[in-house]
C-alpha cells in the first residue's frame, strides 16, 4: 500500500466508507484534533519510557489503552452518519478512566488552587495533550449525529491528562507551580 494517493491534492479527502468533503469540513476538523491530541500524548510518554516510578508498570498499559480509545474516538468522528465505524466507544471506557482517576488522586495532594501546566517534560506534554483534547471536544459538539459517549469520552479525559499530568510531575519530583493571585 502506498502511503500517497494523490486523491487529497484538490483539498478534499475521504471519511470511512469513501464520502469525499473538503478537507477544512468539521468532521475532518475533529477527528484531525484527535490524532493530534494522540501525537502530543506519545510526545509525553517518550519523555519517561526509561524512568522507574511507582505506578510505572500499569503506566505503559493504560496509556496503550487510552491512545486506542482516542484513535476509535477518531474513527467515529471519520464516518458518517448512520455508518457502522465497528469500534465504539462504551461507558465502560469512561469508567476506567475514572476509576484511574481515582486511583491517581489518592496519591496526590488535594487541589486548593488552581495550578499553572508545566514540571516535567512528560507533564507539561500531558497538559498540552489536554488543551488539545478540549479542542476535540468543542469541534466534536459541532458534528451531526455524533455518539454522546464520544463527548462524554473526550471530557473525562481531559480530566484524566490533567490528573497524569500531577501524577507524573509528583513522581518526577516537580512541584506545582501554583496560581498567584496579582491583586496580592
Amino acid at each position: 500500500m502506498k502511503i500517497y494517493t494523490k486523491t487529497g491534492d484538490k483539498g478534499e479527502t475521504s471519511l470511512i466508507y469513501g464520502k469525499r468533503v473538503p478537507k477544512n469540513d468539521i468532521r475532518v476538523e475533529a477527528y484531525g484534533t484527535c490524532d493530534e491530541a494522540n501525537s502530543q500524548i506519545g510526545l509525553a510518554l517518550s519523555y519517561v519510557s526509561n524512568a522507574r516510578f511507582d505506578g510505572k508498570e500499569n503506566w505503559d498499559d493504560i496509556f496503550h489503552k487510552i491512545q486506542t480509545w482516542l484513535f476509535h474516538v477518531g474513527a467515529e468522528l471519520a464516518t458518517p452518519d448512520g455508518k457502522n465505524v465497528g469500534w465504539k466507544i462504551e461507558a465502560s471506557h469512561i469508567e476506567e478512566m475514572e476509576a484511574q482517576i481515582d486511583v491517581w488522586e489518592k496519591q496526590l495532594d488535594p487541589l486548593k488552587n488552581f495550578i499553572l501546566p508545566g514540571g516535567h517534560q512528560a507533564g507539561a506534554g500531558l497538559h498540552v495533550s489536554r488543551t488539545i483534547v478540549r479542542r476535540a471536544e468543542r469541534n466534536a459538539t459541532l458534528v451531526d449525529g455524533v455518539n454522546p459517549l464520544v463527548l462524554s469520552f473526550l471530557n473525562r479525559l481531559s480530566d484524566f491528562l490533567f490528573v497524569a499530568a500531577r501524577y507524573i510531575n509528583y513522581h518526577m519530583g516537580e512541584k506545582e507551580s501554583i496560581l498567584h493571585d496579582e491583586k496580592k
